[in-house]
């Protein structure tokens, strides 16, 4: 079997291919929008790719081609030699990735299923529209405290309702097109929570994700997204591990030093599930997982408590989504999670 490497590029990608003696037996440039078409020519091959924004729909084409397919972590890929010395050439970066992979068996990230890419797209664009309407909500608000004025309390979005009701006819021009844009972006946030809503309703995992407190339609999408396949967590625990949600470890000979989350993994997916948790807490209903986080928040205080709660939360939703069951207050833990 040939060994197919690929520096992958915005426009053009080099590709390296070496025979399973180590041999190269052919070196070009290929338009990356061409690989599928080059990959579907080739026999069945071991295709590596680094992870890079290319490298998933890559991944794609050549598994419809028949191919197997390692993408290995970015971290990775300095220990195999790409970039070695300073060193950095696409041509040698091809052929470092199809030498290493002679050598041994790459290890390859998850390769996310279409639906699941499609899916953080949707709510990382939500993100963005959120971001830009808060930095302009931020901006208005900070000139409105330099002129000692406060609109009355409320909800985002009626922000700028309560501020035209506040200023009257007596608004400034650039602080009326912030207005305008802000009133934009609510739309937009709308019905982009209309599309998630709809997404969720439809699909049967979310509908059981959202049966537990705190959890939403965003919540429930973007956990089944980032998770995909619940198979390849063996337990809860290692799910905990790859959102970031468990302490982290710095020891030395005989010192030991527990530090807080590794925050390591899905950023997103993390700061998701602490909003979840947030509103958990909120809920009026009687829980023993809102009374487990009113004890710890006794002993360990409101922040640590939100944070374990999310991780706790992390874990019931992975055995909702890997068992296909509801959330069922009365349902007395598993020692793994019970024990966390």
């Amino acid at each position: 079997m040939e060994h197919v490497a690929i520096d992958l590029g915005g426009r053009e990608s080099y590709v390296c291919v070496r025979s399973s003696t180590g041999e190269i037996v052919g070196e070009r440039r290929v338009i990356t929008a061409a690989l599928p078409d080059f990959l579907a020519g080739r026999a069945a091959s071991k295709v590596v790719v680094e992870t890079c924004a290319e490298a998933f729909s890559v991944a794609d084409a050549a598994l419809a081609a028949g191919h197997s397919v390692s993408v290995v972590p970015s971290i990775l890929v300095r220990a195999l030699g790409v970039g070695a010395h300073g060193v950095k050439t696409d041509q040698r970066d091809a052929q470092n990735l199809s030498a290493a992979s002679v050598r041994m068996n790459l290890p390859s990230v998850h390769i996310p299923s279409a639906q699941s890419r499609e899916r953080k797209s949707l709510c990382g664009m939500r993100d963005a529209l959120v971001a830009s309407r808060t930095q302009l909500l931020n901006t208005v608000s900070g000139w409105l405290r330099r002129e000692a004025r406060r609109p009355r309390s409320g909800k985002t979005e009626t922000f700028v309702v309560r501020v035209r009701a506040m200023l009257g006819d007596s608004i400034p021009s650039f602080v009326e097109r912030q207005l305008r844009t802000i009133t934009m972006l609510d739309k937009e946030i709308l019905e982009a929570d209309k599309d998630l809503l709809l997404i969720a309703k439809n699909d049967s995992d979310c509908r059981r994700l959202m049966t537990v407190p705190g959890v939403g339609p965003v919540t429930a999408i973007r956990f089944c997204a980032t998770v995909d396949d619940a198979k390849r967590f063996a337990t809860s625990a290692e799910l905990q591990s790859y959102l970031g949600l468990t302490p982290g470890e710095s020891s030395s000979s005989s010192k030991l030093r527990k530090t807080g989350i590794t925050k390591a993994g899905p950023t997103a997916l993390r700061a998701t599930l602490i909003q979840a948790a947030w509103a958990a807490t909120h809920s009026r209903s009687v829980h023993p997982m809102l009374e487990w986080h009113r004890e710890v928040e006794k002993r360990r205080g409101k922040r640590t408590a939100i944070v374990a709660l999310a991780r706790k939360m992390g874990a019931i939703l992975f055995a909702i989504l890997r068992d296909g069951t509801f959330y069922d207050a009365k349902h007395k833990a598993p020692r793994e999670l019970a024990s966390r």
